[in-house]
C-alpha cells in the first residue's frame, strides 16, 4: 500500500501583535483566577466531584513566567506552521504557539471544521497570562488555559502504526513537573484525524494532574452531546446541576440562547460513549469522540450579551464572526485535579472529523440519537479502542526527524532526575542561557551571581531544586531565588529570612525587597509594603543599564506593582512620583492608563480621570473576568459604561 500522509513546513502570514517579553518578576501570587467556587455549592456535589475540586488547587504560577509584554498593536507577521495532509484532511498545527491545530479543511467539501482565527491577538486568558483564541488547544497543569499557550513546544517525524507518519508534539509542563505528548496521527484515506496524548509522572509520589482539550467552532450551531444534565458554572461562580436542553425556558445547546459567558458540563453516564458535536441547522460540522478515560465534555459560551459580544471582537477581528468551544477532559469539570499515581502515566486517543448528520433541531433526545447512530456508521467506538491500542505501542517510538524544539526545561529536568523517557527527548543540547546557572548549581553545588543591573533570572521551586539552593553556599543569588522557592512550598517565615539574608548580601537590593513587599502585602501590612515597593522602585531606577528590553519590563511591572500599593496605603503622591519616573512608552500602554485614571481619583480629579477614558485606551492584558475597567469608570462618575469598555462577562450583582 502507497502511504500518501505527509508532513511539511508552512510558514503563515496574517495579523499578529507581537508577544513582547515576559515579565521578569516572580509570579509570587497568581493571576486573578475566575474558576472556583463558593463553599456552599460543596455540599451538593458528588463526593467524587467534590473530592478532586478541592485536590491540589494551583496556588503559584511558580515556576512558570508570568507572560504580559504583549499589546493591540497588530502588522502582518510569519508563524511557523506544520501541516499533516492525507487526501481526506489537513491539520494545520503551530509549534511555536502550544502546538495549536490552528485550522482543520475536510479537503473533498472544503469546510473549515473549527473556527480559524484570522489573526493573531494575544490576550490575558491563560494561567500566566497571553493566550489567543481559536482552533483546538492543549491544556496541561492546572485549571485554566495552560501556561504553554503561546510558548514553543518539541516537534518531530516519528512512525506511524499504518506504517507512515505522527507527527509528536511534545514538553515538560512546569507547574505539575510533568513530560506529555500529543501525537497527530491522519491514516491514509481517513476522514479522522486521531490525537493520542500520553502524561508521564516520573516522580516518586502522585502528582495532581489536568487535561482539557479545547475546541473553537463557529458558534451558529447546536452543540450535541450524550447527556441529559450539565454543571453549570457561570462569572458568578456557582457551580449548579441543570438540566439539558433547556432551564429557565431556554434551550442551552444554541450558544447564543445565553446572555452571559457560561460552561456547561456535560453529566455523560457511565458506559456512554464519549463525543461531543457541533452542527449547523443542515447537520453539518465537527465531531470529536475519545476512548473513554478522557470522560468530560463541555460547552463554553460567550453569550449574546453586549460584554460576551466585545471580547469576541477584541480577541479576533469585527465582522469575522463569532465562536464558542467544545472541549474534552480528564474530570467531569475543569475545576478538578485527578491523581496520577507514581511512576505512572494516563493515556488515551480523541478522534476530530467532519460529521454529516441528520439536522439537530428538535426534541433532545432524538437528536442525540441520530447524531450518534451517524457518528457509529462513519466511525465506531470499536474503531477508535482499536486506532488505541495500534497507537499505545507508538508511543514509545524514537523521533526520525526533529521538526522544531521546545524550551530546555525538561532537558534540564531529565538531567537532573537521570529518567528515561523513550520517545519523548529531553537533548541537553536544548539548554540555554536560562538554565544553564541551574545547571552549574546541579554539577558544581553553586548558583553563579547574575549581572549586577538586570533581573535575577527565573527561579525553579520543585522540592529537589529547593534541596539544592539549601545546601548552596550562601550567595545573594542563592539565598534569593531560595526565599522563591520556599514561598511556594508555603513556608513563608522562612523565605522572608532568606530574602532579607540576600538584601544584606546582595549589591542590588530591588529584587529582593520586592519579595518582601508582596509578603508585606500578604500579611496585610500595606504601610511596609508600600516602604518596600518605594525603595526597590529607586533601587531599580538608580541601577538602570540604558535602554534594556529586560530592565524595562522590570521597571514597568515593579512600578506597577508599587502604584497600586501607594495606593493602597492612601499615599497618592508617592504614587505620582512612581508613575512620573516610567518611560513614555510604559505610560502609553492600556493597562498604566487606567492605572493614571486610578492615581487622578486618589488625586481628587474625576473630571480629569473621565478625560483618560475619552481617549479610547486598550488594555491589552485585561484579564477574563476583571471588572476593573467598569469600577474605576463608575468611580469617576461616568454614568453608563462605553460600549468599547464593557467586557462583563456576568450580570450587575444586585
Amino acid at each position: 500500500m502507497v502511504i500518501v500522509t505527509t508532513i511539511r513546513h508552512e510558514v503563515l502570514t496574517l495579523p499578529a501583535a507581537p508577544l513582547g517579553p515576559d515579565n521578569p518578576l516572580p509570579a509570587l501570587r497568581p493571576l486573578d483566577e475566575v474558576h472556583h467556587i463558593e463553599d456552599r455549592d460543596r455540599a451538593a456535589l458528588p463526593h467524587d466531584m467534590a473530592r478532586q475540586i478541592g485536590y491540589a488547587p494551583l496556588h503559584s504560577l511558580l515556576p512558570a513566567p508570568v507572560r504580559d509584554g504583549y499589546g493591540r498593536t497588530r502588522q502582518d507577521r510569519t508563524i511557523d506552521a506544520l501541516v499533516l495532509e492525507n487526501d481526506r484532511l489537513r491539520a494545520t498545527v503551530l509549534p511555536g504557539l502550544g502546538g495549536r491545530i490552528a485550522s482543520l479543511v475536510h479537503l473533498p467539501t472544503g469546510r473549515e471544521l473549527l473556527y480559524r482565527n484570522p489573526v493573531f491577538q494575544p490576550a490575558n486568558f491563560a494561567l500566566n497570562g497571553a493566550w489567543f483564541s481559536g482552533g483546538v488547544e492543549w491544556n496541561i497543569g492546572a485549571t485554566g488555559h495552560t501556561t504553554l499557550s503561546c510558548a514553543p513546544l518539541h516537534a518531530a517525524r516519528v512512525p506511524a502504526p499504518d506504517g507512515g507518519a505522527m507527527l509528536r508534539l511534545w514538553e515538560w509542563e512546569r507547574l505539575r513537573d510533568l513530560p506529555f505528548q500529543v501525537d497527530l496521527w491522519l491514516p491514509d484515506g481517513s476522514d479522522f484525524l486521531h490525537v493520542g496524548v500520553r502524561v508521564r509522572n516520573p516522580h516518586e509520589r502522585p502528582v495532581p494532574t489536568y487535561w482539557w482539550s479545547n475546541i473553537a467552532v463557529p458558534e451558529e450551531r447546536r452543540v450535541l452531546a450524550p447527556a441529559e444534565e450539565a454543571w453549570n458554572f457561570g462569572y458568578e461562580r456557582r457551580l449548579r446541576r441543570v438540566p439539558v436542553p433547556a432551564y429557565d425556558g431556554v434551550d442551552r445547546t444554541y450558544p447564543l440562547n445565553s446572555p452571559y459567558a457560561a460552561d456547561y458540563f456535560y453529566e455523560v453516564p457511565d458506559g456512554r460513549r464519549r463525543w461531543i458535536a457541533a452542527l449547523d441547522e443542515h447537520g453539518d460540522g465537527l465531531v470529536q469522540t475519545s476512548t473513554d478515560v478522557l470522560r468530560g465534555r463541555k460547552l463554553f459560551v460567550w453569550g449574546s450579551g453586549a460584554g460576551g459580544r466585545r471580547w469576541q471582537e477584541w480577541l479576533t477581528e469585527p465582522g469575522t464572526g463569532g465562536y464558542c468551544e467544545i472541549q474534552a477532559g480528564l474530570a467531569r469539570t475543569q475545576l478538578e485535579h485527578v491523581r496520577l499515581e507514581a511512576e505512572s502515566e494516563v493515556a488515551w486517543l480523541e478522534s476530530y472529523g467532519p460529521l454529516d448528520a441528520p439536522p439537530p433541531a428538535g426534541e433532545w433526545r432524538a437528536a442525540v440519537r441520530r447524531t450518534e447512530q451517524r457518528l457509529e456508521a462513519v466511525l465506531p467506538r470499536a474503531a477508535v479502542d482499536a486506532a488505541y491500542a495500534a497507537w499505545k505501542p507508538y508511543a514509545d517510538a524514537e523521533p526520525e526527524e526533529i521538526l522544531s524544539t521546545g524550551s530546555g526545561w525538561g532537558a534540564l529536568e531529565v538531567l537532573r532526575g537521570g529518567w528515561k523517557l523513550p520517545g519523548t527527548p529531553f537533548a541537553e543540547s536544548a539548554i540555554g542561557e536560562e538554565q544553564e546557572p541551574w545547571r552549574h548549581l546541579l554539577r558544581a553545588g553553586s548558583l553563579p551571581e547574575p549581572e549586577p543591573s538586570g533581573p535575577p533570572g527565573p527561579s525553579l521551586v520543585a522540592p529537589h531544586w529547593r534541596d539544592l539552593l539549601e545546601t548552596a553556599p550562601a550567595t545573594p543569588a542563592a539565598e534569593y531565588h531560595l526565599g522563591v522557592a520556599q514561598w511556594h512550598a508555603g513556608d513563608r517565615a522562612q523565605a522572608v529570612r532568606s530574602w532579607e539574608r540576600a538584601l544584606e548580601l546582595a549589591p542590588a537590593h530591588w529584587p529582593s525587597l520586592r519579595c518582601l513587599a508582596v509578603a508585606d502585602r500578604d500579611s496585610e501590612h500595606h504601610e511596609r509594603a508600600a516602604d518596600r515597593y518605594r525603595q526597590a522602585f529607586d533601587g531599580l531606577c538608580a541601577g538602570r543599564p540604558g535602554d534594556d528590553e529586560r530592565w524595562t519590563a522590570a521597571a514597568a511591572a515593579l512600578g506597577r506593582e508599587a502604584i497600586e500599593a501607594l495606593l493602597r496605603a492612601g499615599r497618592p503622591a508617592e504614587a505620582r512620583a512612581v508613575w512620573d519616573r516610567l518611560d513614555a512608552a510604559t505610560r502609553a500602554r492600556g493597562r498604566f492608563r487606567l492605572i493614571e485614571a486610578e492615581l487622578l481619583l486618589a488625586e481628587g480629579h474625576a473630571e480629569r480621570a473621565r478625560a483618560v477614558f475619552a481617549e479610547d485606551f486598550e488594555v491589552a492584558d485585561l484579564r477574563e473576568g476583571d471588572e476593573r475597567l467598569g469600577q474605576v469608570w463608575r468611580w469617576s462618575g461616568g454614568g453608563e459604561l462605553p460600549a468599547r469598555y464593557d467586557f462583563r462577562m456576568r450580570p450587575d450583582p444586585s
